[in-house]
């Protein structure tokens, strides 16, 4: 390959609406993400889950005694990552437990085509965690790193202000 060549072959980044379309995209159609939590003293904690995302937020369920759990319940954020790390979505949340039998039914019913049904276990086994995005990063290389924050502080940019 020739310098020239190698120049020619660099991606164009995406644009803000682009990456907005496909970040919104993705989060409907797919069900996998990479959950993050943390603690004082104890560093992050990383787990494969499935998720129901219901266009505003994710929602996903782990053992009630879990240390994901226990780490929301000491510090109610969480980061989440969907995609692989070629085209890539980062979400940093707010995080909030809720008893299985709070449960919305039509969230429910979503999370048990994807994955194991909480409502089929006894009662305290599991708890479903709500997860509000605050920020999202979207990006698909070093080309896209500037301009890869497409939501800040909960709202999507380019939305109108109300």
């Amino acid at each position: 390959m020739y310098a020239d060549e190698e120049l020619t072959s660099i991606p164009v980044p995406r644009s803000l609406a682009v990456r907005r379309a496909d970040a919104r995209n993705r989060l409907e159609t797919s069900f996998q993400m990479w959950l993050a939590t943390g603690s004082d003293g104890r560093g992050a904690h990383l787990i494969p889950v499935a998720y129901a995302w219901d266009g505003s937020a994710l929602y996903t369920a782990t053992f009630a005694k879990s240390r994901t759990v226990a780490n929301i319940k000491g510090h109610p954020r969480a980061r989440v990552a969907l995609g692989d790390t070629a085209d890539v979505i980062v979400i940093d949340t707010s995080a909030s437990l809720m008893d299985v039998p709070d449960i919305d039914a039509d969230i429910a019913e979503r999370y048990a085509k994807v994955s194991t049904d909480p409502r089929t276990y006894p009662e305290g086994t599991f708890a479903y965690l709500r997860l509000q995005p605050r920020r999202i990063l979207v990006w698909n290389g070093f080309h896209e790193f500037v301009g890869r924050t497409v939501m800040r502080d909960g709202r999507w940019l380019d939305d109108p202000v109300d």
